[in-house]
């Protein structure tokens, strides 16, 4: 009977590979709830950061009144909620506390069991530097995240939009990173000697396009393009908001206004979709017809929505149904990247 070398008996990638998967599940989570603390404008609602002692929130009616308080002296009380009741901003803090109380968890279960398996050895050669990266980039997401509500606090009276495209983006991309790394680690368990997929120029490019179109889908949130036309094809009756041209530099308008920005999100869908699907065809011949099932079923549903989204008024649940199916997209699309990587690298 063969036995194992001992480093290999140490390592667990499968173990490794569920604990992402878990990981990631909360990130998606995450993402969903952070749609809904943005259509709700309950981001701005908690003015501090404190990591520590920002865990639990007010506990008595004292507390309460001095988290309103400090809420309702930036300017978006002012302007917009300078009616609102003490129960009313309850509402908004809820969102805000759970999104943040998710990112603290999220840390936790990623930093806890990476120092767990790294004492006890378990990690595999090669992916120790890849996960403290990761862990890395998390930290980064809860900075971006400050840095974003931090920029609503003074003179703005929402987040600036390219703060939250930055938020979002990074929350993606580590969302991304992690299931590569589960996929690799997947690999790993089923032969010990599998070495990690590669990213192919079908896939870079796939992941591209798409990136293009999830950051346009953070401005459309930003900016509250998705009231800027409540119609489909058309926008308000009209292919092109042609009248937005010339009112600014043309860089200015392609990340700040909100017709201009409404406009390249629904149209630039296409342009992904064509990338989405070269790259289910490619997963398709490496072996997996489930990726490539997957990516088509997930545009499918996301352009759907996104479309249902527009026509119904920017609807609370269907845009955040958007947005989590958004992260569900880039999951799939990693998945269909990284089966193309394996065989790329085996042929």
């Amino acid at each position: 009977m063969l036995m194992d070398s001992p480093a290999r008996i140490r390592t667990r990638p499968g173990a490794l590979m569920w604990w992402l998967y878990s990981v990631a599940a909360l990130i998606v989570l995450m993402v969903a709830v952070g749609g809904i603390t943005r259509l709700t404008e309950s981001g701005l609602s908690i003015t501090e950061w404190k990591p520590v002692t920002g865990t639990l929130p007010p506990l008595t009616e004292q507390a309460w009144a001095t988290e309103f308080a400090k809420y309702q002296r930036i300017p978006q009380f002012r302007a917009h909620n300078a009616d609102m009741t003490l129960a009313g901003f309850k509402t908004i803090y809820f969102w805000e506390y759970v999104h943040r109380l998710l990112g603290r968890v999220i840390g936790m279960a990623f930093a806890l069991p990476l120092l767990w398996f790294a004492l006890r050895r378990q990690i595999p050669a090669g992916y120790g530097w890849r996960l403290v990266a990761l862990l890395a980039l998390g930290g980064l997401q809860g900075v971006f995240g400050w840095l974003m509500v931090r920029s609503g606090l003074s003179a703005r009276t929402e987040v600036a939009p390219l703060w939250l495209a930055t938020h979002l983006l990074t929350a993606l991309f580590t969302l991304g990173g992690i299931i590569w790394t589960a996929l690799d680690l997947r690999a790993l368990k089923r032969t010990p000697f599998a070495r990690p997929a590669r990213l192919t120029l079908l896939g870079a490019g796939a992941l591209v396009l798409l990136g293009v179109q999830l950051f346009y889908g953070a401005l459309m949130a930003g900016l509250r393009a998705g009231h800027a036309a409540a119609d489909w094809p058309l926008m308000n009756g009209r292919f092109f908001p042609s009248e937005v041209l010339g009112t600014k530099p043309l860089a200015a308008l392609l990340v700040d206004d909100p017709f201009l920005v409404h406009f390249i999100h629904r149209w630039w869908a296409w342009v992904a979709v064509a990338g989405l699907i070269l790259l289910a065809r490619g997963a398709r011949r490496a072996g997996s017809r489930a990726a490539s099932v997957a990516v088509h079923s997930a545009f499918g549903v996301q352009i759907l929505l996104g479309i249902a989204t527009v026509m119904t008024g920017v609807s609370l649940w269907l845009a955040a149904l958007h947005q989590l199916v958004g992260a569900l997209l880039v999951v799939m699309t990693v998945w269909a990247a990284h089966v193309h990587g394996i065989r790329t690298r085996a042929s």
